[in-house]
């Protein structure tokens, strides 16, 4: 019997490309484990940060290297290499040569799409996870892993989450949408913008990008001397913005896996000694505890999973997510924080522990993943 050839997407153009490269070094570990031996074969694609596309020994290099390609410092310079019989990128040093960025250069060849029977898009943040890669797979009519267009757009731009969870009748924090314009406007009109956080949110309160993950480019502020950075600075990183009120609770997670008919994992818990759950504390060994299961009442892992469910339909997501939340100790209430259709996937990533503690092992996980996303094609 044949094996499936996957085609595991890694990398992409955002801030969240190493992250990638991690989560897809653990899932190719994971075809390669037990039963997914004579299964599965893996065909390592890389996007590199500027958003050239690699198939062959160069990207089968980074993934097993777990180290981004260097782009050339030549200014305007873009490699139009895709693979390693096009003979850009030199798959001893990886170093790149100068070439077009027309869009035939960039992309691969229908040939080399041909021989990917499902893909695997393990990209975090946008142009991966926002429904931009996804939209591209559907057009050429492409089988592959988690939600589409629809789902992965919904769940990355915080905004747009937010009011489809508001229409589900998901209980949220209370935030305010900002748009760039705002910040980035003149003396009299971001004055303003603060006076009206500060008085439908008070401090403290988060400011975060809404197209980011991994918590990139959020900040906790506490004063308008920070809320007046904390918006330039996120802004810096999007044209929309969210910003939210804080609340003390503890936070934990929900992992669900399906198509029309998911199911959800036992709830976990995340701790932390830094001030919030940020870049550093997420990807730093040791910097965060999780505790599976969360130690709650069941009563209120119960509503938590049937939240889950509920968000997880109300985006249209597909095969993949996991969904955070606020437990208020002192009242017992729970609030949506969050759904990620494209969550972290290494060995020490929320979503396959929460899983581990399910009874479904990561080398299991990632075979359920891939079947769904066949399934939902055909």
């Amino acid at each position: 019997m044949a094996k499936m050839r996957v085609g595991l997407l890694f990398g992409g153009c955002s801030g969240e490309h190493e992250v990638s490269i991690r989560s897809a070094q653990a899932i190719a570990t994971a075809l390669t484990t037990g039963a997914n031996v004579d299964k599965y074969l893996v065909l390592p694609v890389h996007i590199r940060k500027d958003g050239g596309w690699l198939m062959g020994t160069t990207a089968q290099q980074v993934l097993a290297s777990g180290i981004p390609l260097q782009l050339p410092a030549v200014e305007g310079s873009l490699s139009n290499s895709l693979d390693d019989s096009e003979g850009s990128p030199d798959p001893t040093t990886g170093s790149l040569v100068q070439g077009n960025s027309s869009m035939l250069n960039r992309l691969p060849s229908f040939s080399q799409v041909s021989e990917v029977d499902i893909w695997f898009p393990i990209l975090h943040g946008p142009n991966g996870e926002d429904g931009a890669v996804q939209g591209l797979l559907q057009l050429m009519q492409q089988p592959f892993v988690g939600s589409g267009v629809l789902g992965s757009a919904l769940g990355m731009d915080k905004i747009a989450m937010k009011m489809v969870f508001t229409q589900a009748g998901l209980p949220q924090v209370k935030y305010l949408a900002v748009n760039r314009s705002e910040v980035w406007s003149n003396p009299c009109v971001f004055p303003k913008l603060c006076d009206r956080i500060e008085a439908e949110l008070d401090y403290p309160c988060f400011v975060k990008p809404a197209n980011l993950g991994s918590s990139v480019g959020i900040s906790k502020v506490r004063s308008r001397s920070e809320l007046e950075a904390a918006l330039d600075h996120a802004a810096s990183y999007d044209r929309r913005l969210v910003v939210e009120a804080g609340v003390n609770a503890r936070e934990v997670e929900c992992a669900v896996l399906g198509n029309d008919n998911p199911k959800t994992s036992v709830v976990g818990e995340t701790t932390f000694n830094s001030d919030f759950y940020d870049y550093e504390t997420k990807y730093t060994e040791g910097l965060a505890d999780f505790t599976i299961p969360a130690p709650i009442p069941a009563a209120a892992s119960a509503q938590i999973q049937e939240m889950a469910l509920t968000a997880f339909q109300a985006v249209d997501a597909a095969g993949i997510a996991r969904v955070d939340f606020f437990y208020i100790e002192e009242t017992g209430k729970i609030l949506i924080n969050e759904i990620n259709t494209m969550p972290g996937f290494t060995a020490t990533s929320m979503y396959p522990m929460l899983w581990q503690a399910s009874g479904v092992s990561f080398a299991e996980l990632v075979d359920q993943l891939i079947q769904l996303g066949l399934e939902r094609m055909g």
